[in-house]
């Protein structure tokens, strides 16, 4: 599965990688010329083209999974729902992973691995990942 990872050098994406130790401060899952992302103000489909030009770095890596077109659902069942903006206040202070409405970028992309029968992580560890968790876990 193709995941996009990327930066820029906004304030927003500034404050994301200092809270997640990253130098990521947003992933997607692409899906074609297409990526699906949790970014303000929901989850959705972007041309992935788009989102490249609107980051000063980005890269593509592979995740391994079983079935790419399963993960894709899953995110894309998720599409409409918020972002969720209390996800970094969230990680500072250790809470549960997962709003059931709202999204951060990377707890879409490890959600809908679940989903689709390849997590990426154990269940206990999925209440808080990060664009770092699934940097350090790229081939």
């Amino acid at each position: 599965m193709r995941v996009l990872f990327c930066t820029s050098k906004l304030p927003g994406a500034v404050l994301i990688r200092a809270i997640t130790w990253s130098d990521w401060s947003h992933v997607a899952l692409i899906d074609g010329e297409d990526a699906i992302e949790a970014t303000w103000p929901a989850v959705r489909v972007t041309p992935l083209a788009e989102i490249i030009a609107k980051h000063s770095a980005h890269c593509i890596v592979e995740l391994a999974c079983q079935d790419d077109a399963a993960v894709l659902a899953a995110a894309r069942s998720q599409v409409g729902k918020p972002y969720d903006l209390t996800a970094l206040l969230g990680l500072l202070v250790r809470r549960d992973w997962q709003e059931a409405d709202c999204w951060f970028c990377s707890e879409l992309v490890a959600w809908s691995f679940a989903q689709a029968g390849s997590p990426l992580f154990r269940p206990e560890a999925l209440y808080r990942v990060t664009p770092q968790h699934l940097w350090m876990i790229a081939k």
